[in-house]
């Protein structure tokens, strides 16, 4: 790992990996339990997925309720999104707060992400695929989200590709946290 970036909200990193490019393409460490364990960062991962998406598909904004809940790492394979989490932590000095960076297939970067958070994120090219590592495994009673579109943030989109199930999702007002 070259560098851990604060970002503002508390336990929310965004992590630069050693990029190592020649004529071959590139190759890069996602991951050293190490480092993590130095930083105080979760390691104990339990599930990784990934998604394949078309361009200006928006993913979320999901997450797992507690006793379920988990700290979750995403980088990127191919392509380029808009990464955008919004802090649903109840005490938190950024309560309803959104973050976003983009996250790309080159540069090494992705994203530390601490329990209580809402996840997701647009695509910015065709095919993006988005890896991730979580510390809990899947529960679908625990499987929650919030609309997409009720935080106040500018997607920058007209017409967004978005999952039945992702707009039945509360508005942030109206969802009661238990984080």
């Amino acid at each position: 790992m070259k560098t851990i970036l604060i970002t503002g909200f508390d336990g929310l990193r965004i992590i630069e990996a050693n990029v190592c490019k020649d004529t071959r393409g590139l190759f890069l460490k996602t991951f050293n339990q190490s480092v993590f364990l130095d930083l105080g960062l979760e390691t104990n991962y339990k599930e990784r997925y990934y998604s394949k998406s078309r361009g200006n598909v928006i993913r979320g904004m999901h997450f797992h309720t507690p006793p379920y809940d988990h700290v979750k790492t995403v980088n990127v394979l191919h392509g380029a999104i808009l990464d955008v989490v919004v802090d649903i932590r109840k005490e938190s000095p950024s309560y309803k707060q959104y973050f976003t960076t983009e996250l790309n297939d080159s540069d090494g970067r992705f994203l530390y992400i601490p329990k209580g958070f809402a996840h997701g994120f647009k695509a910015l090219t065709d095919n993006a695929i988005v890896e991730y590592n979580q510390t809990s495994e899947y529960n679908k009673e625990a499987d929650c989200g919030i609309r997409w579109d009720s935080f106040g943030f500018d997607w920058q989109t007209g017409n967004p590709t978005i999952s039945e199930r992702d707009c039945k999702f509360p508005a942030l007002n109206n969802f009661v946290s238990p984080f």
